[in-house]
């Protein structure tokens, strides 16, 4: 029988449940309890560990279980929370949320991402803090258009040079990072053959979607938010949507699609025949996105670059 656990984390405690089993435990959110956590599931050996994205607190438990050979999913909590209500699970505590977890993990068996531990990690994080960075440009950009000249005026100045400054380093970093394994240097010139897609994407969807070419079109699209559902009832049917998703990567995939829609031929005769046909430049744009998405996973899967015809 398949073993499955799920794992409630908060910024302190992580909450274990071991399916079928009922085993339950709690331990710290820290070097220790994560030591302890290692030790005892390898001897569970479980087939699949779920968590659910919190804000980060799941990162360092993840990269420190997949690093130790631990099959591990990290799960959008909203799927976690239309399964809990499918079985009509209205109490909530730490414990009932680990045990819902190993059960979804178990009905749905989600496909686990490979991860690279540590390494993976730092890239998440130095691209989290550069769009932490980016929003913080922005911020004081708009400040200073404001600004008559004077003395406040000169203080934003100086604050948008230093994140200027900031930001070149952060590029700095996370190129020194991906110099740093040939892996990831072959797989960011990969993704960068495609026109629409230079080094900063690139490294987004390294860090964001590591999935990236071990899915088929539809899971990849499902996992980027970008694969379309219908709302349907009896004779009733409603417009397609997307929906759910990673964020992150889906802004970086929508980026290299604004400009793959004019300087990717195939993709911008491909964007032009959807207006062409009454589609929205949104949906036309969305569309370009998934189309996107399905060549660079595939140009990953084969480990094969951008080819012009």
């Amino acid at each position: 029988m398949e073993i499955t656990v799920g794992i409630d984390v908060s910024k302190t405690r992580l909450d274990v449940y071991v399916h079928p089993s009922g085993t339950l435990f709690s331990l710290g959110n820290d070097e220790a309890g994560l030591a302890e956590l290692v030790a005892k599931l390898g001897q569970v050996q479980p087939d699949c560990i779920g968590m659910e994205a919190t804000g980060g607190y799941e990162k360092l438990a993840a990269a420190t279980l997949s690093a130790a050979g631990l099959a591990v999913v990290v799960l959008n909590p909203a799927q976690v929370r239309y399964y809990a209500k499918a079985l009509n699970q209205r109490a909530k505590t730490d414990s009932i949320d680990a045990r819902i977890i190993a059960q979804f993990v178990a009905a749905a068996e989600p496909s686990v991402p490979v991860m690279t531990g540590e390494q993976t990690s730092a890239l998440a994080e130095l691209m989290a803090r550069r769009r932490q960075l980016m929003g913080m440009l922005v911020a004081e950009k708009n400040r200073r258009d404001r600004l008559p000249p004077g003395k406040i005026r000169l203080s934003v100045v100086r604050i948008i040079t230093v994140l200027n400054d900031e930001l070149a380093q952060i590029d700095k970093d996370m190129g020194d990072l991906i110099e740093s394994s040939p892996v990831w240097r072959e797989k960011q010139d990969l993704l960068a053959s495609v026109p629409g897609i230079g080094d900063k994407i690139a490294r987004a969807l390294m860090a964001d979607l590591p999935e990236l070419g071990s899915l088929d079109r539809r899971a990849i699209a499902a996992l980027a938010g970008l694969a379309p559902y219908t709302r349907q009832s009896g004779k009733w049917r409603g417009k397609s949507f997307i929906s759910g998703g990673r964020a992150a990567p889906r802004s970086a995939l929508f980026i290299g699609a604004l400009v793959a829609a004019r300087h990717n031929a195939p993709l911008k005769a491909f964007y032009n025949r959807l207006l062409q046909a009454g589609k929205s430049k949104r949906v036309a744009l969305i569309a370009t996105a998934r189309k996107l998405l399905t060549i660079l996973n595939a140009i990953i899967r084969d480990k094969k670059p951008w080819q012009t015809a």
